[in-house]
């Protein structure tokens, strides 16, 4: 039995897939950068730039121009990482980009993607917006997805996951759901009674991709774990979850055109420029990446890592049972602290590992972590971490105006701590002296508010283990 939505309720949802798509984390880290380095061009100009660092990404110096053109559209009208001003026929770097660039924070990125993602909305090519507004569509698929799930989970005492085809057919191509804002236990009681029915669904690739790519965007984002065809929600990522569901956030400048089913091309170009000025709203720490949710395979791990994290705490604060995650801070400088502590103890100086300490940010000292030599003299550790999905290029760093006058000062002295933390594995190189290796030539350095600064890890530094404190 082929599962088919009632004809009146059908109309089918898509939006802009990336050619990039399975490199999707390597390519938008890298454009996040690139796109950083532009200055405010004309809209002519800036494209320009941006077309020739797409170029330079691997594997593209033979595409065409249309290509090039393609990759550039969809990163800005998907991700929102370059605005323009028609008016004054100016474009420069979006805050989500530099965002990005900044922080090297991949789930903190795809979180702020998904929660402003809706439809209708300006990633959309004009034609289909209109088409998303005649048929009276209002609806933002990440909190119904995790609001169906969580009611389904809280109803039936169990985990629930849904697959790419019922998320599919039962919401996303289902007007009931999409424009008349049927609520997730209706939907769910319908995917139930279809697996009890054992119906099958249409599962062509070309049919089930759009809802498919929302679900692998949302496990980029930790939202949610895949589990064989099943996707669930993420139980370490409770608050930013909670987030979701509770948001009422939208783009509403659609909505008069909504109500009426009605409007044309030159009204949605109209609106464009108010989009990207939505998606690029400043958010704060609206949706900080616990990273130790991140890299916990499960809520064991998880309380073990932290145990870690808090226990590199216990000299400096009095009462750490109180300590919670936002308290302690970055965790990658954290990690990298009870490496330097492991590094020092396996030296057998462990007379000198109370020496070992974490800077507060507010002394803009230029580095994280003052650490030390078996020799007892001051090693200064600056810490880059990256968190994304899967394993990324991550051979490229940002030092602020402070931290590359702090590596100029203190030469061998200073250290850049690349961490690289993925679900399948941490990575950690250490990078000396990149003042007197750029002056050496041995990597390249772009100024930008600071230093944009690309090494390779052959000729710059070495790979090491990220050593786990233990007392």
């Amino acid at each position: 039995m082929r599962y088919q939505i009632p004809e009146e309720y059908y109309c089918r949802l898509h939006h802009i897939r990336p050619r990039f798509k399975n490199n999707i984390e390597n390519v938008l880290i890298y454009m996040a950068t690139e796109i950083s380095k532009i200055r405010r061009k004309s809209k002519r100009e800036f494209d320009k730039e941006v077309n020739k660092a797409i170029k330079k990404f691997p594997g593209n110096a033979t595409k065409k121009i249309k290509t090039i053109n393609n990759w550039r559209t969809e990163i800005s009208s998907l991700f929102g990482f370059i605005r323009t001003s028609r008016s004054k026929d100016k474009s420069w770097p979006a805050l989500r980009a530099t965002e990005l660039a900044d922080k090297q924070d991949l789930v903190h990125s795809f979180k702020l993607f998904l929660y402003h993602f809706q439809y209708p909305g300006g990633h959309l090519k004009p034609h289909e917006n209109a088409e998303v507004i005649r048929q009276g569509i209002k609806f933002r698929p990440a909190p119904f997805i995790l609001k169906l799930l969580h009611s389904a989970e809280k109803n039936e005492k169990t985990r629930k996951g849904i697959t790419k085809p019922e998320l599919t057919h039962c919401v996303f191509n289902d007007l009931r759901v999409t424009r008349d804002g049927e609520g997730p236990e209706s939907v769910w009681e319908r995917i139930k009674e279809n697996r009890k029915k054992k119906v099958q669904y249409d599962c062509r690739g070309d049919v089930i991709r759009y809802a498919g790519d929302i679900l692998d965007y949302m496990v980029t984002a930790n939202l949610l774990t895949p589990h064989g065809q099943k996707y669930f929600i993420n139980t370490l990522e409770k608050n930013a979850v909670q987030k979701f569901m509770e948001s009422k956030d939208w783009f509403s400048k659609y909505d008069r055109y909504i109500d009426k089913r009605n409007v044309t091309l030159a009204q949605i170009n109209s609106l464009q420029e108010a989009w990207f000025e939505y998606v690029n709203m400043p958010r704060e720490e609206i949706f900080e990446t616990d990273a130790l949710a991140f890299i916990a395979r499960d809520e064991t791990e998880y309380a073990k890592l932290r145990k870690q994290i808090v226990s590199s705490f216990m000299e400096k604060l009095e009462e750490p049972s109180e300590i919670g995650t936002k308290e302690i801070g970055d965790v990658g400088e954290n990690l990298v602290h009870g490496h330097e502590c492991m590094r020092i103890k396996l030296r057998e100086r462990t007379d000198l590992i109370h020496l070992i300490r974490c800077i507060p940010d507010h002394l803009a000292a230029g580095y994280d972590i003052r650490s030390v030599e078996a020799d007892a003299t001051y090693r200064y550790i600056e810490v880059k971490t990256t968190i994304s999905n899967s394993e990324i290029d991550f051979t490229r760093i940002h030092l602020t105006p402070v931290e590359w006058t702090a590596a100029d000062t203190l030469k061998s002295r200073y250290f850049v701590y690349r961490l690289l933390l993925s679900k399948r594995s941490r990575k950690l190189f250490l990078l000396r002296d990149p003042v007197g290796q750029y002056k050496q030539e041995k990597l390249s350095m772009t100024p930008r508010n600071g230093a944009d600064i690309v090494f390779s890890p052959a000729r710059c530094g070495e790979y090491t283990e990220l050593l786990e404190w233990r007392d």
